[in-house]
């Protein structure tokens, strides 16, 4: 019979970004399932408090760490008052992002540096900082939230594509610099899911006609669906597993 123990969570803990809702929030409560102790992060306390409360309910163990990820020196100063303060960080989420939409030749130039703190300085401050107390255990797991985008395009969201693209590749350089040292770096390519980013496309019907014909497996992605690959590279599964960018969309990359 399968020996399934390699992947059970216990006794670690898991920093997951941007988790007060959607993906970084289903990610949070499936790995807490897995036997997790979760870090939620947001830089709204509100709502990171309400997520808390949410995930303590259903008997998991959860800390609250509110930082802004876009800010270097704040990730690096709550980081390494967590290690210091509380535990070390096993598994880290890089799940904060965000998104605009507008013709490219309008783009303005102040969205386009806010898409790349937020999608790409995050995943260097926050993987970075957590990697520091990874290298020094010999062991660690980082897994990047990237998109479809890393590898295809849309209309009226080229900046996000870049940035997306860029988490693919910085994915890969985490694993080149860091797999000697015993961490896994991956990145989960979601296809289109129904979340609070996507909320006008999916309220739009010509969108979802459009989007269900695209998709081979012919609807939206339900973000509990995420939950088992992120497991997976987070668990000692994976322990061979290193610069992959697993694409969970429903074949919407394998297809034309």
């Amino acid at each position: 019979m399968a020996d399934l123990s390699m992947f059970d969570l216990g006794g670690r803990t898991a920093l997951v970004t941007g988790s007060s809702q959607g993906i970084g929030f289903a990610l949070a409560q499936g790995l807490a399932t897995a036997g997790a102790e979760i870090v939620l992060n947001g830089r709204d306390r509100d709502k990171l408090a309400a997520a808390a409360r949410t995930l303590a309910e259903s008997g998991a163990g959860v800390h609250e760490l509110p930082f802004d990820a876009t800010d270097h020196t704040a990730v690096r100063a709550a980081i390494d008052g967590f290690e210091a303060d509380v535990k070390p960080i096993d598994i880290c989420v890089n799940n904060a992002g965000m998104q605009h939409r507008a013709p490219l030749e309008d783009f303005e130039p102040a969205a386009f540096e806010k898409l790349l703190q937020t999608n790409i300085a995050t995943v260097f401050n926050v993987g970075q900082a957590v990697a520091r107390h990874m290298i020094s255990r010999g062991a660690g797991k980082i897994i990047n939230i990237a998109s479809v985008q890393t590898m295809l395009a849309r209309p009226s969201i080229a900046p996000y594509t870049a940035t997306k693209g860029a988490v693919g590749n910085l994915t890969k350089g985490m694993a080149t610099d860091w797999a000697r040292h015993g961490l896994q770096c991956n990145a989960i390519a979601p296809g289109y899911f129904d979340t609070p980013l996507n909320a006008a496309l999916v309220a739009d019907p010509a969108f979802s006609e459009w989007l269900e014909k695209r998709t081979p497996a012919g609807r939206w992605g339900q973000v509990e669906e995420l939950v088992g690959a992120c497991v997976f590279l987070a668990s000692s599964a994976s322990s061979f597993v290193n610069g992959h960018t697993l694409y969970v969309d429903g074949g919407i990359t394998a297809s034309l």
